[in-house]
């Protein structure tokens, strides 16, 4: 079932979408050549600890998980895109590495997600980031009350056609609320016009996440972390939206 949350209950939501947004743009700012991937797990544990919040990820397992997710944050490394497991791996020169984050605090859920680079940027990397970007921008934009899911998944996908990007409809945008993942599916592709119609209370994620080469996903053998079924290079931008009757209001926005 598909829960409306009122205008109350989209306040008491702000802290958790500020909380992930601030700390999204904290741990972008350590993001550089040498640093361990455990030492931003640990990071996050801590500012989650002193928040007194909670992971929306530890001791997550969902159908397709391998055992219980022992980690506070995905972080996902170069044509790694999804769910990746934290590990004590050295970013490199050139690294992609996307940070996606969802915390629980006092009761209600914020998710939301980034892609950096490490080091010297190479061309090809920061469009991909720019491509999710966008689409994440254009996805906000059609959230409008009236319209239908159908109309954001459409947005993000013209973005990635635009780009030159397949798209992977296999996990996409997802409601939020109490737990970090509700109804209703918001995939990142789909035909504009069709779908849920979007109204005031609704609160879910956009997600556009694209590999440069490939639609096809593969995954570790931990079970977790999903990759591009070719190797080529991936990124992932999400927010959490509101939707109000003046428009979507994003609840983790980050600084830049």
């Amino acid at each position: 079932m598909i829960q409306l949350k009122s205008a109350r209950q989209i306040a008491e939501m702000r802290p958790a979408g500020r909380f992930v947004g601030e700390t999204l743009a904290e741990l972008r700012g350590m993001v550089d050549v040498g640093v361990n991937l455990m030492d931003l797990e640990h990071h996050t544990r801590r500012l989650i600890r002193e928040r007194g919040a909670a992971s929306c990820y530890w001791d997550y397992a969902p159908s397709f998980g391998e055992g219980p997710f022992r980690n506070v944050i995905c972080l996902s490394v170069n044509d790694a895109v999804l769910h990746g497991l934290p590990t004590s791996y050295r970013l490199k020169d050139g690294d992609l590495l996307t940070m996606d984050l969802a915390v629980s605090v006092d009761g209600w859920v914020g998710d939301a997600a980034i892609s950096v680079i490490a080091g010297t940027p190479r061309d090809e990397d920061v469009r991909i980031i720019r491509a999710t970007e966008e689409g994440l921008a254009a996805g906000i934009e059609a959230s409008r009350v009236g319209n239908r899911i159908g109309d954001v998944s459409a947005a993000v996908a013209d973005v990635a056609a635009a780009y030159g990007y397949p798209v992977n409809d296999q996990f996409g945008g997802h409601g939020v609320g109490h737990t970090m993942h509700e109804r209703p599916s918001v995939p990142n592709t789909g035909r504009a016009g069709r779908g849920l119609r979007i109204r005031a209370g609704l609160v879910f994620t956009i997600e556009p996440w694209f590999a440069a080469t490939t639609n096809e996903i593969v995954y570790d053998p931990d079970g977790w972390t999903i990759r591009s079924g070719d190797g080529s290079r991936t990124a992932h931008s999400e927010h959490t939206l509101a939707i109000t009757e003046d428009g979507p209001e994003v609840l983790t926005r980050h600084a830049d």
